[in-house]
C-alpha cells in the first residue's frame, strides 16, 4: 500500500512514521534525498515492467540508462515479509529490498525518517531494455547509497574519483556506462527473479549458451551469490555453491584478459576471498592455499583493489603456517609411558608394557593392550 499525507504530518510532529495505518496508506511525496556510491540491489522488478516503463517515459527498443531518485518506504503490511521495504519512482512502486537487505537496513531507515520527519530517497538508475534473442529484455532499478547512514559499516571504504580506484567488482561501471557496447548485455540480471531457487535454474540456462566472458563472470558471481544464500533452503546449496565456483575458476584466465580490457584493472574477485574463508572454517588448509594463492596469482599487478590481494596474502600466510605446525604435530613420536606403542598385526596386537617387556595379545574393538601377565600380577 501507498503512503498518504498523513505519514508525513505524523514525521513533522515527531510521530514515527512505522505507525501509519495500512488503510490511510497512499504514495510516497516528500522525501530528504541521501548520497553514497555503494551499490544497493533492488529486487523483484518483474513484476513492475509496466511503471518502470512508463517512469522513463514510454517503451522503446533501444537499450536504457536513465537516472532516478527512487523512495524508499516501510511497508506495514506485507503478509510475506515483515520487514518489507518498497521502492518507488515518481509515485510508482517498481520493487522491493531483497529480504536480507530489507531485514538490514530497515531498523536504520526507520531511524532516519523519524529524525528528518520525511521518507528517505536515494539516487540511483534505471538499466536494461533492448532486444534479445527471447524477446525484449526487462528494466532493472539499482541505487547508489552510504550505508552508515543506515547504521551499518560500509562494504567498502569511501571511493576516490579516478574510475580505476574506485572500482569495486566492476558491476555497477558495466551497467551504467555511458558508452555503448554490443559486446554483452547485462540485461538479464534485470530479468531475474528474487526467489533464489528460480534464479539459479535461470542463471545455469544462461551459463549453457551465453559465450561473452564478461557475461559469464557476473552470471558465475550472481550464481555463487544466491546458491550460498540458499544454504539453509536446500541440503545441497553449498556443493553446488562449491562446484559453480570451481567452474568459474576454470573459466577466469580468459575472464581476466576481457576485465582488463574492459576496466583497465582487475576488479574485486570474490569467488577467491569467499572460497578461501570457506576452506580456513573446515581447516582445509591446503585447499585454502590452493585458492589464496589462486586469487593473488589472478591479480598479479592489476588489481582495482589493493586491499584485496593484501587480504589473501594474509590468509595465505596464516593457511601455510596452519599447515606446516599441522604437519610437524603429525610426525612427532609417541613418548615412551605416555601411551603404548601399538600396532596391529593379524588378530591380535603388539605392544610395549609397562615393564618394557614386549607383548601380544587379542584385543576388543577400542581397546589396547597395556600391561603383560606378569605387569598385571605384580598389581
Amino acid at each position: 500500500m501507498m503512503p498518504s499525507m498523513g505519514v508525513f504530518r505524523r514525521l513533522r510532529r515527531g510521530q514515527p512514521v512505522h505507525a501509519a495505518p495500512a488503510s490511510a496508506q497512499r504514495k510516497p511525496a516528500e522525501f530528504i534525498l541521501l548520497g553514497g556510491s555503494e551499490d544497493l540491489e533492488v529486487v523483484g522488478e518483474s513484476y513492475y515492467q509496466d511503471a518502470l516503463w512508463q517512469v522513463i517515459g514510454g517503451r522503446t527498443t533501444d537499450r536504457v540508462r536513465v537516472e532516478i531518485q527512487a523512495v524508499l518506504f516501510p511497508e506495514v503490511d506485507n503478509s510475506f515479509d515483515a520487514n518489507a521495504i518498497s521502492v518507488w519512482i515518481k509515485h510508482k512502486k517498481v520493487g522491493h529490498l531483497s529480504r536480507e537487505d530489507a531485514a538490514a537496513y530497515r531498523p536504520g531507515l526507520v531511524a532516519l525518517q523519524d529524525r528528518h520527519r520525511h521518507l528517505i530517497g536515494l539516487n540511483g538508475v534505471v538499466v536494461g531494455g533492448g532486444m534479445r534473442a527471447d524477446g525484449p529484455g526487462n528494466l532493472g532499478v539499482w541505487l547508489s547509497h552510504n550505508p552508515s547512514d543506515f547504521g551499518l559499516t560500509p562494504v567498502a571504504p569511501p571511493l576516490p574519483s579516478r574510475v580505476a580506484d574506485r572500482l569495486r567488482t566492476g558491476l555497477s561501471e558495466a551497467l551504467t556506462t555511458d558508452e555503448v557496447d554490443d559486446s554483452y548485455d547485462l540485461s538479464w540480471l534485470a530479468a531475474l527473479r528474487s526467489d533464489h531457487v528460480s534464479a539459479i535454474r535461470t542463471l545455469r540456462q544462461l551459463l549453457k549458451h551465453d559465450p561473452d566472458l564478461i557475461d559469464r563472470h557476473f552470471m558465475f558471481c550472481e550464481l555463487e551469490r544466491r546458491l550460498y544464500r540458499s544454504r539453509d533452503a536446500f541440503a545441497s546449496a553449498l556443493s553446488e555453491y562449491d562446484d559453480a565456483c570451481r567452474q568459474h575458476d576454470s573459466e577466469m584466465d580468459g575472464i581476466r584478459v576481457a576485465l582488463l580490457a574492459k576496466f583497465g584493472k582487475v576488479p574485486l574477485l570474490e569467488t577467491y576471498t569467499q572460497m578461501t574463508i570457506r576452506q580456513q572454517k573446515a581447516k582445509s588448509w591446503a585447499e585454502a592455499i590452493r585458492w589464496a594463492s589462486r586469487g593473488v596469482e589472478l591479480y598479479g599487478n592489476d588489481a582495482a583493489r589493493v586491499e584485496a590481494v593484501e587480504d589473501l596474502r594474509s590468509r595465505l600466510a596464516a593457511c601455510r603456517q596452519k599447515l606446516e605446525t599441522r604437519n610437524s604435530t603429525s610426525h612427532v613420536a609417541p613418548q615412551i609411558g605416555a601411551s603404548p606403542a601399538v600396532s596391529a598385526s593379524g588378530d591380535g596386537d603388539t605392544g610395549v608394557c609397562d615393564l618394557r617387556r614386549g607383548l601380544r595379545a587379542d584385543v576388543t574393538r577400542g581397546r589396547k593392550p597395556r600391561q603383560c601377565p606378569t605387569c598385571r600380577l605384580a598389581r
